[in-house]
């Protein structure tokens, strides 16, 4: 029995073993790869000799942050509690008042999801949280107003008090210009 190989088939067998071994033929026997993360260039590590360093600089507001392909992820585990609860809530939820097309009445709580999405929306909206942060400015605002308010009264009372002081002592004070009148001599009766 003869095998006959077309030799179109032969050059492209060829060409995907030369595909699949380059990689492996540019790392060479025990060449070391060290993949490094660094923020600036100077933190990457010069390569030594049998030793390849990929360094991949970020930018510095990366640094402490988490990253990005864990932060962004599908997996199950990394769901937040709050949700998981809330997928747990509508779990078996059909029929009437559920917005579900399974079951009779099921697109009559369609309306409510609506009503309770827009309030979520409006209490999380950025004009809120504005509102917030204006009414915190505000309040902080008047606590000063009012120390410096009861600062200044205390001040107007203690000048209104030494005015009062210095006109009593003025007035239980001697008159200036005003000479001290005698007492006139008392009157002797003479016999008679």
């Amino acid at each position: 029995m003869k095998h006959i190989v077309d030799p179109a088939a032969l050059s492209l067998l060829a060409a995907a073993a030369a595909a699949f071994a380059s990689p492996a033929a540019a790392q060479g026997a025990g060449e070391k790869i060290n993949m490094v993360i660094a923020y600036d260039a100077s933190e990457c590590p010069k390569s030594q000799p049998g030793e390849l360093v990929v360094c991949e600089i970020l930018v510095e507001e990366e640094r402490y942050r988490i990253p990005s392909n864990l932060r962004y992820s599908t997996d199950p585990a990394n769901t937040a509690w709050a949700r998981r609860v809330e997928e747990i809530k509508y779990v078996g939820d059909f029929g009437t008042m559920s917005c579900s097309p399974a079951g009779a009445g099921g697109f009559t709580g369609c309306n409510q999801k609506f009503v309770e999405a827009a309030y979520k929306d409006k209490a999380e909206a950025d004009a809120v949280r504005f509102g917030q942060l204006i009414e915190k400015a505000r309040q902080e605002r008047l606590s000063t107003i009012d120390t410096e308010a009861a600062a200044e009264q205390e001040r107007v009372e203690m000048i209104e008090r030494e005015y009062m002081q210095r006109l009593e002592k003025e007035r239980d004070g001697d008159v200036p210009g005003e000479a001290v009148l005698p007492t006139p001599p008392a009157e002797t009766k003479q016999p008679g």
